[in-house]
């Protein structure tokens, strides 16, 4: 069995919690928290501990899955927890991923474990189409859509807003785009050409709602350099129609051979965007596990791990069912 470790217990750690129950070949060995362990009750019955009790837990597990996030926790966690344990993120800042490799790469090298970096499904699985699509048709372009879905950080950036109590924010592929992708027309798409912005607000009471609005359409970054629609509801709405965290996605690469065009296509439509990085991230630690009892170390990412890695079946079975 595999034992698995969850550093974070929000909710792409309880993603992760699911996954590992669901696995025949996994178990949790235990949930690791800033907060105070006894205010966490784990749907699994998991025991949790505190970040600060990791070190007694060297050799006793095999993986640990890191489930802060991007902006703050990741940048330190992994290089740091990857000298006492393999380990397995979703780091997503994609500007920012060779630095992150390199910090993994050079602790990880240097304690001799397995640092698995980005592998959610952007970067992740969309990544891994990106080099596959490219790589059988050279003679192309990539475009990448994401949503229809819940984009959390730019929720929260709404929710920042003063006399915003609640919100949400969908990222919405541009139709007319898409449409011209895959006819093969291989455009130049800006970045308000791809996608739209669409929030859904709660507003404090009293709060001057024009004002709320022209603050997020013209929030830097975020919303500035995209159309974005703003709608106010109730919180009753709120949690009837927006309580989920729904998203997905697809990659194109549309390209010729000669003559003749071609498509392809890779998507995603996720009732539950935490729980499938989640799963994503828990066949990754499988990888890592196996990687680790090769005798490998060092930082890898999708591309570097083969598939067959991430399964729980063994070769004869993906040889008989899967080729």
């Amino acid at each position: 069995m595999i034992k698995i470790g969850i550093i974070g217990y929000g909710n792409l750690g309880r993603g992760v919690e699911k996954a590992v129950n669901a696995a025949a070949d996994m178990e949790l060995a235990g949930v690791f928290t800033r907060r105070d362990p006894k205010s966490l009750h784990p749907v699994s019955g998991a025991e949790v501990y505190s970040v600060e009790e990791l070190e007694k837990f060297a050799g006793k597990v095999d993986v640990m899955v890191l489930c802060g996030g991007s902006a703050t926790d990741l940048p330190r966690q992994t290089a740091e927890y990857v000298k006492l344990f393999n380990v397995v993120d979703s780091f997503d800042t994609h500007a920012k991923i060779p630095e992150h490799f390199a910090a993994v790469d050079k602790a990880a090298k240097k304690s001799g474990k397995v640092g698995v970096i980005s592998v959610g499904w952007d970067p992740g699985l969309f990544s891994a189409a990106r080099l596959l699509f490219g790589s059988v048709l050279p003679d192309g372009k990539d475009y990448t859509f994401w949503g229809r879905g819940v984009s959390q950080g730019h929720s929260d950036a709404v929710r920042r807003v003063s006399g915003v109590k609640d919100a949400r924010q969908y990222t919405v592929p541009v139709e007319a785009a898409v449409a011209r992708v895959r006819n093969g027309e291989m455009p130049e798409l800006s970045t308000r050409e791809k996608h739209l912005r669409e929030c859904f607000v709660v507003l404090e009471e009293g709060a001057d709602a024009a004002r709320v609005e022209k603050e997020i359409k013209e929030m830097p970054d975020y919303f500035a350099d995209y159309d974005t629609t703003v709608h106010f509801i109730s919180e009753e709405e709120m949690q009837k129609n927006h309580a989920g965290l729904p998203h997905g996605g697809f990659v194109l690469r549309s390209g010729s051979t000669g003559e003749n065009k071609h498509l392809l296509e890779f998507s995603l439509k996720l009732d539950s965007n935490p729980e499938f990085t989640g799963s994503v991230l828990a066949a990754y630690a499988r990888a890592a596990a196996r990687l680790s009892a090769e005798g490998k170390c060092g930082a890898m990412t999708a591309f570097d791990i083969p598939l067959k890695y991430l399964s729980a079946y063994d070769d004869a079975y993906l040889l008989a069912h899967l080729l």
